[in-house]
């Protein structure tokens, strides 16, 4: 819908819009109606566009919306998850979820970048160039469903949480890209002796030589759109939540002892699962934002964690605070242990 000036204006409320998450969980996903129209998901599309024009690039990549984040190999376009296009999605998608990803200007942002980043090597073509298959490696090397990422590394850019540039050579590009095109960065300062400044002035020389060149690819596909996903938001979420949890049976009894007791001595004091369970989501949260785990699966070890402490018996014998902290400590532990593993999933 345009207004009288040619741009967009906001859509009426939806019939859902009011509805409770049972009712709503129902719904198919081509049944929302959602596109996307002026507001904050509109003004950050915006936002990319005059940070590509700032640098002088001709290219813009077309958006849809669809059931997650994505750019389809030989598409440059961007599909955008559905629940950015209205706060009562993104709602359902935190209660069911535990976060929104791209939920806040700063984060959409980056996710805009790096999806921005697949987009332009799809439509120049760039992956087939030798110079860029030399700095980040090819393409056709297999997509894994897990990586073992190393943090320390200073062959990548540190951009979206994860490490994930050291998930595929693609993924390792466009993290370049969007740190690269991000404004006010100062990537040279930032990634001054790390070798990884090959890369980003790789990109920096390949943006300037195909600024003002016209696409060689200049189709506006759009894969999966959001109008053809005949599934229900239920089933969509029961398949997120197989994606994101936990497969493997892991032991806890050691990491949990040493933070609480089955004691005789301390039977009086509060259960640890009680306790567990009131902290939760303070802890999810901490131990989320220092190891970059999706606050999903942190949940997944945090609830078996708890059930295991019940079983065992375990009570605090400690003040709450300290047994708090120590209980993060270990928590973070079993998070890294699983991120180290060679289980770190990689989404695409």
């Amino acid at each position: 819908m345009t207004g009288a000036d040619g741009g967009l204006v906001p859509a009426p409320e939806p019939e859902w819009a009011g509805w409770p998450d049972e009712r709503l969980l129902d719904l198919r996903l081509c049944d929302l109606g959602l596109t996307i129209r002026a507001g904050e998901l509109s003004d950050r599309i915006e936002q990319l566009y005059d940070e590509l024009e700032t640098l002088g690039l001709r290219f813009r990549p077309h958006f849809w919306l669809s059931d997650e984040w994505y750019c389809p190999d030989g598409v440059p376009g961007v599909a955008i998850p559905f629940y950015l296009a209205h706060p009562r999605l993104a709602r359902l998608e935190l209660a069911h979820m535990l976060e929104v990803e791209g939920g806040t200007p700063e984060w959409c942002m980056r996710l805009l970048r790096h999806e921005g980043g697949h987009a332009i090597e799809n439509a120049y073509r760039l992956r087939l160039r030798r110079r860029r298959q030399k700095l980040f490696g090819k393409s056709s090397e297999r997509y894994r469903d897990w990586y073992v990422p190393r943090p320390y590394s200073r062959r990548f850019v540190v951009h979206l949480e994860q490490w994930y540039a050291q998930s595929h050579p693609d993924e390792d590009f466009a993290e370049t890209f969007a740190v690269w095109l991000a404004p006010d960065l100062h990537w040279r300062e930032r990634y001054a002796g790390w070798p990884v400044l090959r890369k980003l002035e790789y990109v920096e020389a390949t943006m300037r030589e195909i600024a003002d060149q016209r696409p060689a690819v200049v189709s506006r596909a759009r894969v999966d759109p959001l109008s053809r996903l005949r599934k229900t938001l239920r089933q969509h979420y029961e398949e997120k939540r197989r994606h994101y949890g936990l497969d493997s049976d892991v032991s806890y009894d050691r990491d949990l002892r040493r933070v609480f007791s089955a004691a005789p001595e301390f039977r009086e004091r509060p259960p640890a699962a009680r306790f567990l369970g009131r902290i939760r989501r303070e802890v999810r949260r901490r131990v989320a934002q220092g190891t970059g785990v999706y606050q999903y699966t942190i949940d997944q070890v945090l609830g078996d964690m708890i059930d295991r402490s019940r079983e065992l018996g375990l009570r605090v014998a400690v003040p709450e605070e300290q047994a708090k902290l120590d209980f993060t400590v270990a928590l973070t532990v079993q998070t890294m242990n699983y991120l180290h593993s060679g289980r770190h999933r990689i989404v695409r």
